[in-house]
């Protein structure tokens, strides 16, 4: 058996991935030829794929706001939530904690009823067809400010959903602080939510101290510029705080130039608790099983190595104690 092989087999948990990121390119492009005329994503999947090459973070933020754009009814929700489960399914993901953005649909209109609804609906409906447990991060698009920080936590606490289970922050890291939005990381802590903003993709260590110390984070969502600061370093390894490090991901962004050049060894090395993810697999052209397979090559894995690797995600992920044993035993099963 192959190395792929034996990844693509691999029961695995997926701990930094986006909603609308890992809609597929046929539920993009359905959605873009459902709304044809009111978009400028393309229907085409070959005008798509170009669509999808990034000339740096700011431009991939504005591709990512015109996907979200197509979501405009629950209709549209569900499909693309159900979508993505089977997708992962499909890679034999059985633990996902997707990141959901409902501040830019809901200002675009839908109700948030009918939001939580359709999401809650394709959760449920995933677990029981697929096997695949979807769990929600609720996170704050920083770009917009603390008004899109309120809306979400209000969402978050008043309205929260079964499957919610922590609150995040992404968008741009560049001029949007992170202490600002303390209060409402200390809002949605106090609810029993936990912490996982980006920090450190495409700025410097100082985002993650801010991460840590302002916000209270549990994990670091991408944290690559760690490896710059020795001491954070440290303090990451002393604290057993997991990093969301997605490969693929940060080459497309420009945030690492080459994937030679990623710092996952050099975070593994330093006895780091590294996860690997896909982020936005079918914008970077990636999904999970790859990401593996590119981490496996970086760090000279083995089978055993890998399975090492997928236990780290399921460690720390934010499933009960009970779906946490489950799951690593069917790890260590496979890896036999």
């Amino acid at each position: 058996m192959s190395l792929e092989t034996f990844i693509a087999g691999l029961p695995k948990a997926e701990l930094h991935v986006h909603h609308v990121g890992s809609a597929s390119p046929r539920v993009v492009a359905e959605l873009a030829a459902r709304h044809e005329g009111t978009t400028k994503v393309p229907a085409d999947p070959v005008k798509l794929a170009e669509y999808f090459t990034f000339r740096d973070f700011a431009h991939f933020i504005d591709v990512y706001v015109s996907v979200v754009d197509l979501v405009r009814t629950p209709e549209d929700v569900r499909s693309l939530t159900y979508g993505v489960a089977e997708d992962m399914a499909r890679q034999n993901i059985r633990y996902a904690e997707l990141t959901v953005t409902p501040y830019l649909t809901l200002m675009a209109g839908m109700p948030v009823e009918a939001f939580l609804e359709a999401i809650e609906d394709a959760r449920v409906a995933a677990g029981r067809d697929l096997g695949t447990v979807l769990r929600w991060c609720f996170d704050i698009p920083g770009e917009e400010g603390l008004p899109a920080a309120e809306h979400t936590v209000r969402v978050a606490v008043d309205r929260r959903p079964e499957g919610l289970v922590s609150f995040g922050l992404g968008g741009p890291e560049a001029g949007v602080g992170r202490p600002q939005f303390k209060p409402y990381f200390d809002e949605a802590r106090a609810a029993g939510l936990h912490s996982v903003p980006h920090a450190g993709e495409t700025t410097g260590p100082q985002t993650i101290w801010d991460a840590l110390n302002d916000l209270g984070a549990e994990r670091i969502g991408h944290g690559t510029q760690a490896v710059a600061d020795p001491r954070l370093m440290d303090h990451l390894g002393e604290h057993g705080i997991p990093l969301e490090v997605c490969p693929t991901s940060n080459i497309a962004t420009r945030a690492v130039e080459r994937i030679e050049d990623h710092p996952i060894k050099r975070m593994v090395d330093a006895g780091l608790v590294v996860t690997v993810n896909s982020d936005d697999p079918p914008m970077f052209g990636t999904d999970l099983n790859t990401e593996y397979a590119v981490a496996a090559r970086l760090l000279g894995l083995d089978r055993r190595g890998v399975a090492e690797l997928a236990k780290n995600a399921v460690r720390a992920s934010f499933l009960d104690d009970a779906g946490k044993a489950g799951l690593l035993a069917e790890i260590d099963a496979y890896r036999g």
